[in-house]
């Protein structure tokens, strides 16, 4: 595909899936947060089950939650769906935008795994069929009927698993987007398979005459909570390209983990809070493992052994030079010969010494400690290479010249 196309279409769904995106999760908190702050009707009303006054821009608004009287009929009933297709549909032509039109770069790493772009994409495709296949099952069993609380161990455990696994046949950054595809899949296909047949029976009941039974809206909210608890480490991962420190981590699948749960936690504060459940150690909490998380997994230069490799021979530029050039400036440079971009991405280029001494420090935290850098390490730079790289801008990063 032309790079100039790519980007552009890349560009217009990226959008709509950020948009379609927001407006999905802005509908299930305003939801979460609705049903905890409707109050009993006083007086009682008949199948007025709660109401709320609330006031936004310049009008006062009353809301009520009720149960439809056999045979009542709304005669403009509102649905919230089309924004949960649409993320799925957009996230999915996203995945296959960037991650399997471009599995070399994006999803293969072949210091993890030796698989071919194929096999990637089997893989990725099968996690999130299979995924949702494991979700559902699992919470339309006697287990979940009888012990909510352990099959939510379960799944927790299940997706846990996942996670490390992904991570052992997938580049970082490739497993983390999978573990988000996989959770936005079972979002969306809970809205459309348990969620919305719910509410469709209960209108059908009303139309025919009969009392509908509000006992499948309940379990259907049962599917709306999870939504809702997944959101945020969604939204963590729609990011986390961004963070190489992340996904670059020899751990990455424990760090993905943990700020799943730091994210889980606040939304978990918020539903409490909306429910008027004051608790005031979850944020600290959360703060702290976020900081822990952090201080825990920063990288670490080995300058010892940089200094034994050093050996008191400096490192020629023109040594440093030659390995940036044949592993770098294919994507790097401001006319870039890899066929996956037209650009130098995020603008970073390798031209001239002077680009490069500029961004030693980048290549050395990309290229030297968290290792994420060449993209799937498609060029096979060698850790002697990374190391000659390190001694270079460790001994000053110095240029021709200086």
């Amino acid at each position: 595909m032309d790079p100039i196309v790519f980007d552009w279409l890349s560009l217009i769904v990226r959008w709509i899936h950020v948009i379609t995106g927001i407006a999905w999760i802005g509908s299930s908190f305003y939801f979460m947060w609705l049903d905890a702050h409707l109050t009993k009707p006083n007086p009682p009303r008949e199948r007025i089950e709660g109401e709320i006054w609330m006031v936004h821009s310049g009008g006062f608004y009353l809301t009520e939650k009720r149960k439809l009287v056999p045979g009542e009929v709304p005669p403009d009933l509102h649905w919230f769906k089309w924004e949960a297709a649409f993320t799925l549909i957009t996230g999915l032509l996203l995945l296959v935008l960037v991650y399997y039109l471009s599995a070399e770069v994006y999803l293969i790493d072949r210091t993890v795994a030796d698989i071919g772009p194929a096999t990637a994409i089997g893989i990725g495709v099968a996690t999130l069929v299979v995924g949702w296949l494991i979700y559902d099952l699992l919470w339309i069993s006697p287990l979940a009927a009888r012990h909510e609380s352990w099959a939510t161990v379960l799944s927790c455990l299940l997706l846990a698993g996942a996670a490390y696994g992904l991570t052992q046949v997938f580049g970082g950054r490739g497993a983390f987007i999978h573990v988000g595809a996989l959770i936005g899949t079972i979002m969306v296909i809970n809205v459309w398979v348990r969620i919305l047949p719910a509410q469709s029976a209960m209108i059908a009941a009303t139309e025919a005459g009969r009392e509908a039974d509000y006992g499948r809206g309940l379990k259907a909210k049962q599917r709306s909570v999870h939504n809702n608890y997944m959101t945020l480490p969604v939204l963590f991962i729609m990011i986390s390209n961004h963070y190489p420190m992340t996904y670059g981590h020899p751990y990455n699948w424990a760090i993905l983990l943990a700020l799943f749960a730091v994210g889980a936690g606040v939304r978990h504060y918020f539903n409490l809070r909306n429910r008027g459940v004051r608790n005031r150690w979850l944020i600290p909490v959360a703060a702290a493992a976020t900081v822990a998380l952090a201080v825990a997994t920063a990288p670490r230069v080995d300058d010892d052994a940089i200094a034994e490799a050093d050996d008191g021979e400096p490192v020629a530029f023109a040594q440093a030079h030659a390995t940036i050039r044949f592993h770098c400036t294919s994507c790097h440079s401001a006319n870039p010969t890899h066929e996956s971009f037209d650009k130098a991405p995020n603008g970073v280029v390798f031209d001239t010494p002077a680009d490069i001494k500029e961004r030693a420090g980048r290549i050395l935290a990309r290229t030297v400690v968290t290792k994420t850098m060449p993209l799937g390490n498609e060029t096979e730079m060698s850790d002697e290479e990374r190391l000659l790289l390190g001694r270079w801008i460790y001994q000053g990063a110095k240029i021709d010249g200086e």
